[in-house]
């Protein structure tokens, strides 16, 4: 008979959500994920089968309470204009908020992009899931401020080039990160001028 799980799982995947974040997935020992969920090794398997298994945990959770919640924004019917301007300028605002020892730094998916996803099919197919998502949300976004057909593609491709590009670079320039963040608003009030 299995043994009971006594623990809740969901603080436990968060807490090794923080670590995989900090460290990436590749850094992240299990000596780490053991300190910061409070589990030993053996119900961390037990749990979640493996390092890997666990890790897909942490994405799973990461997408549903950090990346959907801030694209919901821009995926909404009414989204145009400012729901744009207010996605940069949150994004600018949370990492001006974080320390910098903060291991929330940057963006989860970026920063397992240039690790995991580098050499690892499943891995990469999350990262260019997450890359599809924010482009499909940044176009609704542009639609609704009255991007003309021919043109959204290509500004979808600039706003998510400087959205990823701020989260990546965040980790070691915030200065920089966050003016990136601010030149992708300064270009939608270029094409959406009041």
């Amino acid at each position: 008979m299995g043994r009971l799980q006594t623990f809740d799982s969901t603080t436990v995947v968060q807490s090794a959500r923080d670590v995989f974040w900090d460290l990436g997935y590749e850094g992240a020992s299990l000596a780490d994920l053991e300190t910061a969920t409070g589990l030993n090794r053996s119900s961390l398997y037990h749990a979640f089968g493996s390092k890997r298994g666990l890790f897909d945990a942490a994405v799973t959770d990461y997408r549903r309470t950090v990346i959907r919640p801030r694209l919901s924004t821009l995926e909404a019917p009414d989204a145009g204009r400012d729901a744009l301007l207010s996605y940069f300028d949150s994004l600018r605002e949370a990492i001006a908020a974080l320390p910098i020892d903060s291991p929330r730094r940057g963006c989860l998916l970026v920063n397992c992009a240039t690790g995991l996803a580098t050499h690892d099919e499943p891995a990469r197919e999350v990262v260019e899931g997450y890359r599809t998502e924010l482009a499909a949300a940044l176009g609704n976004a542009l639609a609704g401020a009255g991007s003309h057909a021919d043109r959204t593609e290509e500004r979808v491709r600039t706003l998510a080039s400087l959205s990823m590009s701020a989260m990546l670079l965040s980790r070691v320039n915030a200065a920089e990160s966050a003016a990136l963040l601010s030149t992708a608003a300064d270009q939608v009030r270029a094409w959406f001028p009041l």
